[in-house]
């Protein structure tokens, strides 16, 4: 009985000394002189990204002091991919749609010309015939949202005109896209 009391007074003593100096710590790398300042490190939360286009809406207005003047003329239209042999919007492709047509619902005289385009593989009538079909599905997706019909123009470029002339993965990933084209203000 005597061993297991005098132990609890051993703990009890070094938990106290701990609390009392680990305040006092500094971290590696802290600084050294009374002149200079710590700023804290700010770490990021991430969020999940909201597919509604009203949520992502009123996440802006909450993260940000910017009129929405200043918002609309730091907003560019963003470019989608796909995946090979595919016309089928991914995941990440309606995010970035749902960006955009934010942007085209509050610019309602904006006009713009979504470019399908393909890697180099496959014979130039199949990539002409995939990239109207990219810039086909991807103009359905933003008139589901609400964007006038009468906005959009497409056009297929297939293979023809590639964001990265390598002949690889990495550079036909890239050359898997749609692009926005603003015609029109």
């Amino acid at each position: 009985m005597k061993n297991s009391k005098n132990f609890v007074v051993v703990i009890s003593v070094l938990l106290i000394v701990l609390v009392a100096f680990l305040p006092g710590c500094k971290k590696r790398g802290a600084s050294k002189g009374p002149d200079e300042t710590q700023k804290p490190i700010a770490t990021p939360v991430p969020t999940p990204m909201p597919t509604d286009t009203d949520r992502y809406e009123d996440e802006i207005d909450e993260a940000t002091e910017m009129t929405r003047t200043d918002r609309e003329a730091m907003v560019e239209l963003e470019d989608i991919n796909f995946d090979y042999d595919q016309y089928a919007l991914t995941f990440e492709a309606r995010e970035v749609l749902a960006r955009n047509a934010i942007f085209l619902k509050r610019n309602m005289s904006v006009m713009i010309q979504i470019e399908g385009h393909c890697d180099e593989r496959g014979t130039a009538e199949y990539n002409l015939s995939l990239g109207q079909k990219r810039a086909d599905s991807t103009k359905a997706y933003l008139v589901s949202m609400g964007i006038e019909s009468r906005r959009i123009s497409t056009i297929s470029y297939g293979e023809e005109r590639p964001l990265d002339s390598g002949s690889n993965e990495y550079a036909w990933a890239k050359n898997r896209r749609a692009h926005f084209l603003i015609t029109a203000r």
